[in-house]
């Protein structure tokens, strides 16, 4: 926070309080955190969590049996060329 804050040069009184406010605004929303398994402070507080991670876990998933499933296709596409 502070590199980020105290970098800019300000040039009005209420330019540093928005900047705050900007800040706080990304650091709960936007930003994921790696000790709150990766969700955002908001996610947590308003009780998303669980729904995140289902989700989550449903694309992992889905992205696993389909990297399963074109790797078996090129092995047989591998064999027949071969043969």
């Amino acid at each position: 926070m502070k590199n980020q804050l105290l970098l800019e040069n300000y040039y009005l009184p209420g330019e540093p309080k928005i900047a705050l406010q900007q800040f706080a605004s990304y650091y709960n929303h936007e930003r994921y955190h790696e000790s709150l398994r990766n969700l955002t402070p908001a996610d947590v507080y308003y009780g998303r969590g669980p729904e995140i991670s289902d989700q989550r876990e449903k694309i992992k998933r889905s992205t696993l049996a389909m990297r399963r499933k074109m790797h078996y296709d090129n092995q047989v596409r591998q064999l027949t060329q071969m043969s």
